[in-house]
Parts: structure tokens; sequence; C-alpha cells
């Protein structure tokens, strides 16, 4: 049984316009959420029809972000990731990030990279574009924090 209309299923808060305040929460929210290394739920964050450009990969739909994440998820193990919100309009955002994560040979790595964003009404995600560039790392190195997020 579904709760709520659907309109309202749709809706993921802070929705635009936005203000310094709900920029700053929908970054976090994005934070948290990838943090979880949870595909399924990350991925709810998109339109349906939501389009993507992660380094030299283009994503186009959520069905295929899922798929891409799960795959990121298994290579990129133990990540840990933090968001800063770089600046934003009414319907944009862009952040600066940084993520830590190991590979299968317990290779260390600190990825750093810029994300573009951009909103439907409803505050689901209608435009990904990250550029992104990995730095291997002693496991000494690390600074981001390996506290789960829930």
């Amino acid at each position: 049984m579904k709760h709520g209309n659907q309109k309202t299923q749709n809706i993921r808060p802070p929705i635009p316009p936005f203000t310094a305040e709900t920029a700053k929460l929908k970054v976090q929210a994005a934070e948290d959420a990838w943090n979880t290394r949870n595909p399924e739920l990350v991925a709810t964050a998109y339109t349906e029809n939501s389009q993507w450009r992660n380094r030299s990969d283009f994503i186009s739909g959520r069905a295929e972000i899922e798929k891409f994440l799960a795959r990121k998820w298994y290579l990129e193990l133990d990540y840990k990731l933090k968001k800063h919100l770089w600046t934003f309009s009414e319907t944009k955002i862009a952040v600066k990030f940084e993520y830590e994560w190991r590979n299968h040979n317990n290779n260390w790595f600190r990825s750093y990279g810029n994300e573009l964003w951009e909103f439907a009404e409803n505050g689901l995600m209608m435009r990904r574009y990250a550029s992104i560039n990995d730095m291997k790392i002693k496991p000494e190195e690390r600074t981001i924090s390996l506290c789960s997020s829930s």
C-alpha cells in the first residue's frame, strides 16, 4: 500500500529556489547519502531521466546511476566522502569534494573533485557533472575519518 500521493512522494527537500541555508542542507544530505554506499538509496535523489558525466562516463537515468554506483563501491572499498558547498543559484549547486578509498590490493587513494548539480522543481537532481582526480596516498596520510554515516 502506498502512502501519500504520487506528487508528494516525488519531492526531495530542500527544493529550489535555494538559499545559502537550503543549499548547505542539500550538500550535507548528499554527503550523508553517498557515505551509506547504498546505490539504491543514493539513486532515489535523481530524476528518472537524470544525466551524469562522471569522469569519462556518461550515464543516463536512475537505473544506470544505480548500476554505476554499485560498480563504484565494489571497486572503492572503505569509501568515505566529504562535500563542501562552493556556490549556488536558484536551481543549481556547485560543490567541491574529497574522498578516500582503497582498492582490492589495499592501495589507498584520495580523490578530489568538483560537481555541478541542476535540480528539478521537486528537488530531485536532473544533471550531475563531476570532474575527479585521484592521488595515491599512504594509509597514515588519510585524513577523512572512517566512522560510519547512517
